[in-house]
């Protein structure tokens, strides 16, 4: 049985947000549906009124594998912690093992604060080889660069 996943995100600013995720994922905009050439010219098409072309953006895997991310518009601010996370893992670096080391976690974590999101705090455990980062994205949702 073929099944879809979509991870959704709440937002002040979807198209910005979208943005971030969509660099530090490598994930490109998902393309309008046909006949529509761009998205403008689609939104236009379906009578959305410009003020609300930012209600909604998403972004897809380039390869066809990962889960599409849809980010929308709500009026209210986070609050909490989420109760679920993602973890980003250093580009490049197939599976999970080996674990990328220390260095190479933070020198993506690094490159996540370029793009706008901020470090929250780190994790080693020697005695399981584990080292993570706890971030936040523009927005404040929380995930762990691994």
């Amino acid at each position: 049985m073929d099944r879809t996943m979509t991870l959704t995100f709440d937002a002040a600013d979807p198209r910005a947000l979208g943005q971030f995720w969509m660099a530090a994922l490598g994930y490109v905009e998902e393309p309008p549906p046909e006949p529509h050439e761009d998205w403008p010219s689609a939104l236009r098409a379906w009578g959305l009124p410009e003020e609300r072309w930012n209600d909604a953006y998403a972004i897809v895997d380039p390869d066809g594998v990962g889960p599409r991310v849809f980010i929308q518009k709500v009026p209210e601010s986070k609050t909490a912690k989420n109760r679920l996370h993602l973890d980003v893992g250093v580009p490049g670096a197939k599976g999970r093992t080996p674990r990328p080391g220390p260095d190479a976690v933070r020198a993506n974590a690094q490159r996540l604060v370029g793009l706008g999101a901020r470090q929250v705090t780190e994790f080693d455990d020697p005695a399981t080889g584990s080292f993570w980062i706890v971030m936040a994205d523009p927005e404040g949702n929380e995930f762990c660069c691994v």
